[in-house]
């Protein structure tokens, strides 16, 4: 029996080494070089080239990144906005014809001018014209206000088409409304270069709803890009206490949020009984427990050829990356990478096919990830 429990000991024991050497050599694949650092809560990243780099810090300024050196002056003409909960100075995206009309788009929280109690998501564009934002214009503002400093939602990406998909989170207090078409909280929203409504938007002709609604039915929504040809939008949210989703995003679908939901109420209690109800979508992936992802970038690059056509997802809790490899629309496997770097709060597709992260803290850094040659 001692014999039979020794040997059953050294089986796994050898196991744990195999699975030892097998992390270190995967982890012998890339290093990491830090770009920057002593960025207060870095959020939002956008690559002029691949050698100057905007960041977004959460407090409220653009920074800026030129050859390994954050530059001392931030950017001037960048609207105040309100640094408080989870509010702040968050996305960043430039135009897809940044290099002609150099727009670039911001998303930031801020508090409403004629009432300090409301505050909301609002969205501008402006030129950038060396350390200067200039020609600032209000192209989104969700609507009604909200008393609450969470859930913004703040991500961006431009489609194929040339227009703008924004995430615009359910307010935490005001879950139920993002079943409703009268409001912003909750939901998606697609709008032109300019601010204007697409005349294809799927609500548009209905009364009483906002014509910027390209979905609903979402609650915190920290993540959204594009496939390489632009054929698939990919979104991802934060759930209550497990539930965190992976959604595929398609026009004017219901993705029922609180209607149904895989995750409970951060007291323990049951938000809905249902996982799933007809006419509201399936995550193609969901996590429990929540593993707070927090930004996501769908990687075409050469640098790395075996994780080509892969999502990566960069996660709050405990701190690392997830490749999701996939087929089609289909999740086939995850992987845990970079877990030894803290509360991870983006991770970027830079030019030259490196992965830049923003590490979430008061002295923050930037990281690109490279292989190691």
């Amino acid at each position: 029996m001692k014999k039979q429990f020794l040997k059953i000991s050294l089986l796994i024991i050898s196991c744990f080494a195999c699975f030892g050497v097998y992390a270190n050599h995967h982890e012998k694949e890339y290093k990491f070089e830090t770009l920057a650092e002593g960025l207060s809560f870095p959020w939002g990243i956008a690559f002029l080239s691949n050698d100057e780099i905007l960041v977004t810090e959460k407090t409220g300024k653009l920074r800026v990144i030129k050859n390994g050196n954050l530059l001392e002056d931030s950017v001037s003409g960048v609207p105040d906005s309100l640094f408080k909960g989870q509010g702040g100075l968050e996305g960043i995206v430039l135009h897809p014809n940044f290099e002609n009309n150099k727009y670039l788009y911001l998303a930031f929280s801020e508090t409403d001018p004629g009432n300090s109690k409301l505050n909301t998501l609002r969205v501008i564009r402006g030129k950038l014209e060396r350390l200067s934002l200039t020609n600032v214009e209000t192209i989104f503002k969700a609507s009604p206000s909200r008393r609450t400093a969470n859930h913004y939602g703040a991500k961006m990406v431009f489609l194929k088409d040339g227009t703008l998909l924004i995430t615009s989170g359910d307010g935490f207090s005001y879950r139920e409304m993002a079943q409703e078409l009268d409001n912003h909280f909750g939901k998606v929203i697609r709008v032109n270069d300019d601010g204007s409504i697409p005349e294809d938007n799927p609500f548009i002709s209905i009364p009483g709803a906002k014509p910027e609604i390209w979905s609903y039915g979402h609650r915190n929504l920290q993540g959204i890009v594009i496939n390489s040809d632009g054929s698939v939008v990919y979104e991802h949210e934060h759930g209550p206490r497990g539930g965190d989703e992976l959604n595929i995003i398609e026009k004017g679908k219901n993705y029922g949020w609180p209607a149904i939901t895989y995750g409970i109420d951060y007291s323990g209690a049951l938000i809905s009984p249902f996982k799933e109800k007809e006419g509201m979508e399936q995550p193609i992936k969901y996590w429990v427990p929540s593993i707070a992802p927090s930004g996501m970038t769908f990687y075409d690059g050469d640098l790395f050829p075996d994780w080509k056509g892969s999502l990566f997802i960069s996660a709050l809790v405990p701190g690392d990356v997830r490749r999701i490899s996939l087929n089609g629309t289909e999740v086939i496997d995850e992987e845990i990478l970079f877990n030894s770097l803290g509360r991870i709060r983006n991770v970027v597709s830079a030019p030259d096919g490196s992965l830049v992260l923003a590490i979430d803290s008061r002295k923050g850094k930037i990281i690109r990830v490279v292989p190691n040659k």
